[in-house]
């Protein structure tokens, strides 16, 4: 029988080496193909040809809740040292209901480019999220087995 209702978003795992504690929020997994134009000046065709080019990685960001003594966020990112800082290798499951991966995005040398902590409102009623921007060197997707 044939799966009657595309998947759902809201149910999901980080690995990252970390931690264990939950995102409430992952954006920014996508890749590109660049494209590369070119004619040759003797082409009868009074147009370029498209051919795909290098493949282009959008930053990826991560959001969860800030907890009391955990500095897991920033103790990566004062890793970084002139031109060196702690890659890691992430993989981030959409789970079914049996808490199985369906759809896996594979993130290769991972490293923090930004830390944003919590906004503060004295007449709010949030919880306090703080956001990890990551870089990475590549990107795949596998869906299903």
């Amino acid at each position: 029988m044939a799966n009657t209702y595309p998947l759902v978003k809201f149910h999901f795992s980080v690995e990252w080496g970390g931690t264990n504690i939950g995102f409430t929020e992952v954006s920014g997994l996508d890749v590109e193909t660049e494209l590369i134009e070119y004619r040759n000046g003797a082409s009868p065709e009074f147009s370029k040809i498209k051919m795909p080019g290098m493949q282009k990685y959008g930053n990826i960001t991560l959001k969860r809740g800030s907890f009391a003594n955990d500095n897991e966020f920033y103790q990566w990112w004062n890793t970084v040292s002139l031109n060196t800082i702690e890659r890691r290798d992430i993989t981030i499951s959409l789970l079914n209901e049996e808490h199985a991966p369906v759809l896996v995005w594979k993130v290769k040398n991972a490293f923090p480019v930004k830390v944003q902590s919590t906004d503060l409102k004295g007449d709010g009623n949030e919880v306090a999220i703080e956001t990890l921007e990551i870089a990475h060197e590549g990107l795949s997707i596998q869906n299903g087995d």
